[in-house]
């Protein structure tokens, strides 16, 4: 059986432009404001990378520390993402 995906303009991470996302990443977790985006590099402001999470239904991170200015997170090394707090 075969599984056709259909690419639509404006979805994935271009939806999520200006909002606070959470990137789960092949080492890290990554987490800030969703600033700018293409297909080598997305770039967050107020970035944090969490070291540890915690439950998720709590409203912060156990331990998210802080990066320096802007961010950038290959979009390579993204395995999903979303909207989490």
């Amino acid at each position: 059986m075969k599984m056709l995906v259909e690419e639509i303009k404006g979805e994935g991470l271009e939806k999520l432009m200006g909002k606070n996302v959470t990137l789960f990443c092949l080492n890290y977790i990554y987490t800030g404001k969703l600033k700018g985006v293409n297909a080598d590099c997305v770039l967050l402001e107020d970035a944090k990378i969490v070291y540890e999470t915690g439950s998720f239904s709590e409203k912060d991170w156990k331990d998210a520390q802080s990066l320096p200015g802007e961010w950038y997170v290959q979009t390579s090394a993204i395995e999903s993402f979303g909207l989490l707090k």
